[in-house]
C-alpha cells in the first residue's frame, strides 16, 4: 500500500475514532447508576419501622432538656398535621439549643428526607451516629437512614453495607438478676 494512501486512512480512523469518543455519553453519565423512585414518606416509613420496640435490647435514653423535648413533640405534630416546613422548623429551633443529641439529629434527617434533601439526611444521619451510642433501635435507625438514601440514588453495594451495619446495632441488654 502506498504510503499516502495509509496516511490517509490513518488519518479518517483517527476523525473517525474523535468522533466517536464525542458521540458516546461522558464516563460521569454513563457510569451513574439509575436513581429509584423510592417514595421519601415511604422511606421515612421504613426508618422508622426499623427501630423496632427495642425490647430485650441496649438502647441508650439520655436525659433531655424539656424546652427540646417540647420542640420535638411539637415537631410530630405538625409533621402528622402535614405541616412539614413548621415541622423542620421546630427541629431546627431545637438544634440550637441542643446541637449534639443523636436522637434530634436523627429526626431531622427523616423531615430531610421528607423534604427530598438527602445529602441534608446522610450528614445528620452520619453526625447522629458519630455522637450516638452506636447500639440499639436509634443506632439503626441511622443506618437505615443511610441505607434508604443510598437505595434512592442507585448505590446499591452502600445499602447493602449500611443494612450491614444497621444489623450490628442489635446489642443484646445486660441480665438482670
Amino acid at each position: 500500500m502506498h504510503p499516502s494512501r495509509l496516511a490517509f486512512r490513518l488519518s479518517a480512523l483517527s476523525a473517525a475514532l474523535v468522533l466517536a469518543a464525542c458521540a458516546s455519553p461522558s464516563p460521569s453519565t454513563a457510569d451513574a447508576a439509575p436513581v429509584s423512585t423510592i417514595p421519601p414518606a415511604t422511606m421515612v416509613q421504613t426508618i422508622r419501622a426499623s427501630a423496632g420496640d427495642g425490647d430485650g435490647e441496649l438502647a441508650v435514653q439520655p436525659l433531655r432538656d424539656p424546652m427540646v423535648e417540647d420542640l420535638r413533640a411539637r415537631a410530630v405534630t405538625l409533621e402528622a398535621q402535614g405541616d412539614l416546613a413548621g415541622a423542620v422548623a421546630a427541629l431546627d429551633e431545637a438544634m440550637t439549643i441542643v446541637d449534639s443529641d443523636p436522637a434530634l439529629l436523627q429526626e431531622r434527617a427523616e423531615l430531610a428526607i421528607l423534604q427530598n434533601d438527602l445529602p441534608r439526611a446522610t450528614q445528620l444521619a452520619e453526625r447522629a451516629y458519630a455522637l450516638g451510642a452506636q447500639v440499639g433501635p436509634l443506632c439503626r435507625r441511622h443506618w437505615i437512614t443511610l441505607e434508604q438514601v443510598r437505595l434512592s440514588t442507585g448505590d446499591a453495594e452502600g445499602a447493602t453495607q449500611a443494612r450491614g451495619q444497621a444489623d450490628g446495632c442489635r446489642v443484646a441488654g445486660p441480665n438482670r438478676y
